[in-house]
Order: structure tokens, then C-alpha cells, then sequence
């Protein structure tokens, strides 16, 4: 975590949608990428459900139905999956409620459900202010405030410490209550208090953990709960305790339990001698618990002034939500005694990123052309931007001042004031950070299942359209069969190429969808494959069986890269290499990658990006990436160097958040194309056949010629992908002029079901001209497995 001082903050200051009002006393919860938040109060009690998409910046109103329950505040609000159980507040006149409701947020359907008693006992009583935590399948209520009055226009507070267990039921509804027995000293009650449950990681029973409260005076006690053991304890703790404060937060993320705001004693004040008497006030301070070590860490003070609104300023009653490691916080009061003792409630939206991000996935190519790569990986949650960096063998050097000195070779072009079409060229690090996610588009594909049955007849009308993109790369360029006698050992048909593949489900395609139907019938009958061609390659084998019933449907297509470091500098050679007789047997051996300096080609925002050209080092620099707390490199006054064809290219990317760029991912390898080649075959529809389904493509967008032949082939079970699932073995199902073919029941009875993302059968597909065989198109065709 940064030290204190380099907190970095940020507000969102752009979005869209019907923002909910300013607001205390809600609750939120996360589910992927979005925030949710339900009641509340400010001048009445709020009663929508309002769902923040912090990808897109977007707030939007769900239409819900069902048992929609009254507006509430103080109550409790826990997410298991895609369901949200709300249970007790204050509703409205006052009244404090013991009501279970539960939202269906894949379909925003309310149902109020009824949990049977406790065998022994009463069911909670309505209450306030209560934790409710969520564990497994079982949410654990604790304490909260009661009204002893039966006129809720007459409010005698009793504060409680009763501990309730609500089991639920798989997927939807609830068994009953229970009211389990404790061992140890209970924590004496209170209301708004928070609690957590944290397991530490590979060991260890899951423990809950309560901190602070309100009982007549704010608390600053700890308490623990073992779940197995149900022993209470109080931990002994290290580190600078927080201040007694209610009202606040408490978030986990990792093993850190944060703590932000609440109500406060006032500055000077004794709260020792005169708990019940000294005056309150919000607090800023920020403050984790390490949950491993139960060690404190302070890090904003409440002594510590924000002059400049750098960060939120002080709150209680407020929500957050831990999307990633991102901490977010919207609204709350400020405290501040106004007119006639009246609170302001706040209303700006701050997130904070606790920690450097995550490792993305490898680089993996969507196109290759002579001069460029159309590359993606995976997106990593709640980041800011990307920066992709390369490494080659060409002996490019460091730039100078000397436009002289930059290496004279043919097809390299040097311009300094050429952009990339989607690189953001920062002239300072705010450019970057503090660019809002509203500019950050998502690319989602729909997937609607289709179920065929292959020993149907009559379902031609399934056909599953799918777009592709031509890729000309011609590394890793063509997969052949075994069975051919008199091939170059050293040729590709030996080498068992390490695929990574990247599933596209979240690219816009290059192409359009081949033939056009109506949305309707998209959703009934047909799948949009959106495919990218890929560059492939694999060992083939022979073995045909009986077939099995498949349950089935198109799914988007993937690309495979060829991951470099997972392949022998002859084996990345043979496999980068167009296959024809010309292969050459003694590959030349590559340069190892750490031999060579890393430059950048940019920082994106979004994850996928076009390369056509990368910054060269200046003169004496071992890099020019510097993020984070330091200035960005001015990108603008460095001098860029082209990608030549028929060149290999090394690529890592790492992500940056405000925390600073986190470590880079996995090294991937790719080719620029050798001109003349065919590019990918395209349009690939898969329909169901008597016979099994049936395979069609169109001809490559640029074949470079004459096509002589199509090859297809289909990812096989191997003993070999059992020990290595990442090693794709491919059997050829057909060769031929004609741009369709028939996979049969046998064929697909052996095929390799692969899980790299969803389980999907896996298709390639690649033309021939008078050079040789170009880059194959890869589509994988979902199952429901």
C-alpha cells in the first residue's frame, strides 16, 4: 500500500445518467464491474435502486418488479452471486423493520421471502444500524438499535448484542434462523458498527470481525468471531488504533480491512473522562487493519488538513464498495452544523486505488499485416491505462538529437510526430490518470445459446454466422498432417505449438457479419460469431471414433498467439516460418529477449491496440516509462521507428492505476507478414447436418494470388493436451477447393473440448496459394457443458 502521502485520490467528474440524490444511511454492494446502492435518507427515505457502472461511468435506473420493498435506511445489504438480500432499517414514519427481502439482479426481480424461526427462540426483532455479513451460504446478523416504544413517534432506544445465523438456500430463498451458541465474552451492543468476515488465505477458519459502534458513546473496540469454533475474543492489536467513531465503513480487499470516515470525537476532547458529553464531529481518516497481523496502519490522520480537496472530505454514513482492489465512496453527511443543526449530504463519488494492479494476461494477436499487429489481452478490472511495451532483433539503436543517427534500413521511417490511432501521447501523467473510466468503452458480444441436436435433420436454418478478420500473419502460418512421409523434419508438422488464446467476445471486429438477419432472429436461432483470424499452429494426428451427443452453441472466435516463452528458440523459429518445401532445416538461433531493451509503443486506455511503430530509447536511457508518482515520458519528443515485414516482435504490457504501473505480463511473441502469402479465410458459419454440422467459410479478403487449397482441422483429445491443456493437437478434417466441408459425427466424437476460457470445440481453417499456406482462422464453438 502507498505510504500515506502518496494516497492518490480521484473523483469522477464526468458521467452520465439520472444521478441518485445526496443521501445518508444507504447501503452498496458490488457485482463485477458495478455499484449498487438501495435507500438511504435525506428529506425522506429513498426507495430506487440505483446501479453505477463504474467501466462505462454510467448510472442507470433497473426496472424492477416483483416484491418491490418500501424505502429503507440503516439496514442490511449483502450480495451472494447475482442475488441481494436486504434485511430490517428504518423504514417509513419511522418504523424499524425485521423484513428479508431478496433482488434477482439478472433478472432485477424483488421477492420478499419469510425465513422460518429459530427452534428455540425469536426471530430478530426490527432494528437499525445492525451488520449483516455474508459468509458461504449463511449471512450473520449482529446487534443494531431497537425501538422499546410500540409508537415509533416515541423512540426509547435499546441497543443490542444478539447474534443470529440465516442460512440460505442454493440460488435463491432462504431456510430459516438460527441463534447460535457462543463461547467467550459477546461484545457489549451497538449500532452502527461494521463487520467483516475474512479467511486467511490456505489456512485457517473464517473469522468475523466487528470494530467500533455507537452505544451512548462511539466505541473503538475489535472483536473477533471465530465461525467454526463460534468463539468471541478481542484481538490484541499493533499500529495507531482509529479513533472511536459509527457511522463509518469498513471494506476488505485482500488481507486489509480498511476503515474510512464516520462520527468522531472532536479535536481536545477527553472522550476518557466524558464519553457521553463531548462533541462529535465527521472524519477523512483512513486507516487498514492487516488481518494476518492485526497490525494498524494510519493512512490519513485525522490531524491532517486537505486544503487542496484532494481527497473526499469528512463524511459519516456514506457507502463503499471494493470493486478489484479499488475502493469507491459515494455520499454521506458532512457533519458540519448548518441552519438550524440541519446536515449536508454529499454528493461526489471518489475511488481509490489500495495497490499496484495486477499482472495482465500475455499479448495475443487479433491481425498481423507486413507492417503492423492488431494486438489485445486480457482487460484487467479498475484501471486507468495500459503500457505495451516491444523488443526485437533488429539492430535499431538509441535516439539522438542527430536525426542522422537513427539506423538506416530499408522500410524504416523515422517520425517524431507521428501518433498511433489509439496510444494516448500524455505530455504529464495527469494526462493518463486523470482521464475518467466514462472514456473507457467496453466491447461486449452477445451470446445467446443455441442447443442443437446433432442427430436432428432438419436444422439448416441454425446456421451460427460469424465475422472475421483477415490476419496475414504467417508466423506460426499452417498446421499439417503426420501422415505426410516425406516432410522436413524441422518443418512445422513437428512442432506442438504452445496456444494462448484470447476470447473476443470483448473485440469489435474487422469485418462485418456476412449476411444480414434481423434481431430476432438473431436471438432465437442464430449466434453472431464474432471471429478474429489467428496465427496457428499444431501437430497433427490421426484417430476417428463414434460420436456423443453435444449440447451446443456458437460461440465468438478466438485468436492464438505464440507464447515465446514457452517455446525453444527452433521450435518459435520453425513455427514463425510460412510452411513450404523452403523451410529452412537449420533455423538460425533468435536473440534472447532480456538481451535486448524493452520501448514503449504507447499507453492505452482501452486493451487492445494497433502497432505499426514503437519510441526508441533516448541516448543513455535504459527506459523511458516512468509512472506513478513521477512525470510521464513526453512522448512527443521522441522519434519512432516502423515495424518491417517479415520481422519477430517481442511484447509485454503492464497496467497502471493510481498506485503506479504493476508488473508486466508474460512475454509473447509474433511475425510481420512476408508479403505474397494468403491471408485468413473468413465469414465462418457453423450449422447443425444429419451427418454432424456443417463448416463454410469465404475465400481470404486478400489471397495474394491463386488459392489452390483450403485446409480444416479440428483440436483432438491427445494424452498429450491431458498433461499439457494448453498444447492444442489438431487432426485434419479436410483439404480441397471448396470453401465448405462436413464435420461428421466420429470426428466430433473426438474432439478436444478446451477451457481456456469457456468450453468450447475448436476449428481451423486456412488457404493456399502458390507460396504456401497463410495464417489459419481459429473459431471456437461453445458447449454447454
Amino acid at each position: 500500500m502507498a505510504a500515506p502521502s502518496l494516497l492518490n485520490w480521484r473523483r469522477v467528474s464526468s458521467f452520465t445518467g439520472p444521478v441518485p440524490r445526496a443521501r445518508h444511511g444507504h447501503r452498496a454492494v458490488a457485482i463485477r464491474e458495478l455499484m449498487i446502492i438501495f435507500g438511504g435518507g435525506n428529506e425522506g427515505i429513498a426507495d430506487e435502486l440505483h446501479v453505477y457502472n463504474t467501466v462505462t461511468n454510467q448510472w442507470f435506473l433497473p426496472a424492477v418488479r416483483g416484491d418491490i420493498p418500501p424505502g429503507c435506511a440503516a439496514h442490511g445489504f449483502v450480495c451472494d452471486g447475482t442475488r441481494i438480500l436486504v434485511f430490517g432499517g428504518m423504514v417509513e414514519y419511522g418504523r424499524y423493520s425485521n423484513e428479508l427481502y431478496e433482488l434477482q439482479a439478472s433478472r432485477w426481480l424483488w421477492k420478499k421471502v419469510k425465513p422460518h424461526p429459530p427452534s428455540s427462540g425469536l426471530p430478530p426483532c426490527p432494528r437499525l444500524g445492525h451488520s449483516f455479513s455474508l459468509y458461504g451460504n449463511k449471512c450473520y446478523l449482529f446487534g443494531g438499535l431497537a425501538n422499546e416504544s410500540e409508537d415509533s413517534n416515541n423512540n426509547v432506544p435499546r441497543y443490542l448484542n444478539d447474534f443470529y445465523e440465516l442460512e440460505l438456500q442454493h440460488g435463491s430463498g432462504v431456510v430459516g434462523w438460527s441463534i447460535p451458541v457462543t463461547k467467550g465474552i459477546v461484545p457489549s451492543p451497538r449500532e452502527s458498527h461494521t463487520a467483516v468476515i475474512y479467511c486467511k488465505r490456505d489456512s485457517g477458519s473464517p473469522k468475523m470481525y466487528i470494530f467500533g459502534g455507537m452505544c451512548g458513546a462511539r466505541l473503538d473496540d475489535l472483536w473477533q468471531l471465530d465461525l467454526e469454533t463460534m468463539s468471541w475474543s478481542k484481538p490484541e492489536t499493533k499500529g495507531t488504533v482509529p479513533l472511536p467513531r459509527s457511522l463509518h465503513t469498513a471494506s476488505v480487499i485482500g488481507n486489509k480491512m480498511y476503515i474510512f470516515g464516520g462520527w468522531v470525537p472532536h479535536k481536545g476532547e477527553n472522550i476518557e473522562t466524558s464519553p457521553h458529553d463531548c462533541e462529535w464531529r465527521c472524519t477523512s481518516s483512513f486507516s487498514y487493519l492487516n488481518l494476518d497481523t492485526a497490525e494498524w496502519t494510519t493512512l490519513v490522520s485525522d490531524s491532517q488538513e486537505d486544503k487542496k480537496n484532494s481527497r473526499p472530505r469528512p463524511r459519516a454514513g456514506h457507502c463503499a464498495v471494493a470493486i478489484g482492489t479499488r475502493l469507491y465512496f459515494w455520499s454521506g453527511r458532512d457533519g458540519y452544523k448548518k441552519a438550524l443543526n440541519s446536515q449536508v449530504c454529499c454528493k461526489d463519488l471518489w475511488y481509490l486505488d489500495t495497490e499496484k494492479p495486477p499482472a495482465p494476461s500475455q499479448v495475443q494477436l487479433i491481425k498481423a499485416t507486413t507492417n503492423s499487429f492488431h494486438v489485445k489481452w486480457d482487460e484487467v478490472p479498475t484501471v486507468e491505462g495500459y503500457l505495451l511495451q516491444l523488443n526485437t532483433d533488429l539492430p535499431y539503436q538509441a535516439a539522438s538529437s542527430d536525426s542522422s543517427a537513427s539506423p538506416n534500413m530499408q522500410g524504416v521511417r523515422m517520425d517524431p510526430h507521428r501518433q498511433g490511432s489509439n496510444s494516448i501521447i500524455p505530455n504529464s501523467i495527469s494526462d493518463i490518470v486523470n482521464s475518467v473510466k466514462s472514456e473507457h468503452t467496453a466491447m461486449k458480444g452477445t451470446s445467446v445459446k443455441n442447443k442443437p441436436d446433432l442427430k436432428a435433420s432438419n436444422d439448416s436454418n441454425a446456421s451460427l454466422h460469424s465475422s472475421l478478420s483477415a490476419n496475414a500473419s504467417n508466423h506460426n502460418s499452417c498446421v499439417v498432417d503426420m501422415l505426410r512421409k516425406n516432410e522436413d523434419p524441422h518443418t512445422s508438422a513437428n512442432i506442438g505449438v504452445l496456444s494462448s488464446c484470447l476470447d473476443l467476445r470483448t473485440v469489435i471486429p474487422e469485418t462485418s457479419v456476412s449476411s444480414t438477419v434481423s434481431s430476432a432472429q438473431t436471438m432465437v436461432t442464430q449466434q453472431t460469431i464474432k471471429t478474429e483470424s489467428s496465427s496457428t499452429n499444431g501437430a497433427v494426428v490421426k484417430d476417428e471414433t463414434s460420436l456423443t451427443a453435444f449440447s451446443t452453441k456458437a460461440e465468438v472466435d478466438e485468436t492464438c498467439a505464440l507464447p515465446a516463452t514457452k517455446i525453444s528458440r527452433v521450435e518459435a523459429h520453425a513455427a514463425t516460418m510460412p510452411f513450404s518445401k523452403e523451410t529452412p532445416s537449420n533455423p538460425v538461433a533468435m536473440v534472447k529477449a532480456g538481451e535486448r531493451q524493452w520501448c514503449d509503443v504507447g499507453i492505452f486506455k482501452n486493451n487492445t491496440a494497433l502497432v505499426s511503430q514503437f519510441y526508441l530509447l533516448p541516448k543513455g536511457k535504459q527506459s523511458i516509462s516512468k509512472i506513478g508518482n513521477a512525470d510521464a515520458p513526453d512522448y512527443s519528443l521522441l522519434k519512432k521507428q516502423d515495424l518491417v515485414p517479415g520481422t519477430g516482435y517481442r511484447f509485454r504490457v503492464a497496467a497502471i492505476n493510481g498506485c503506479g504501473i504493476g508488473p508486466f505480463s508474460k512475454i509473447s511473441e509474433f511475425k510481420t507478414c512476408i508479403p505474397g502469402f494468403p491471408g485468413a479465410p473468413s465469414a465462418v458459419r457453423i450449422s447443425k447436418n444429419v451427418e454432424g454440422i456443417h463448416l463454410s467459410w469465404e475465400p481470404p479478403t486478400s489471397p495474394s494470388g491463386n488459392i489452390l487449397e483450403y485446409s480444416a482441422y479440428l483440436a483432438i483429445r491427445t494424452a498429450q493436451i491431458q498433461d499439457n491443456p494448453s498444447q492444442l493437437v489438431f487432426m485434419r478434417i479436410y483439404c480441397g477447393l471448396k470453401t465448405s466441408c462436413i464435420v461428421t459425427a466420429g470426428q466430433l466424437a473426438n474432439a478436444h473440448i478446451d477451457y481456456t476460457s469457456r468450453p468450447a470445440i475448436v476449428f481451423r481453417i486456412s488457404a493456399k496459394n502458390e507460396k504456401g499456406y497463410g495464417p489459419a482462422t481459429q473459431v471456437r464453438w461453445l458447449q454447454d457443458i
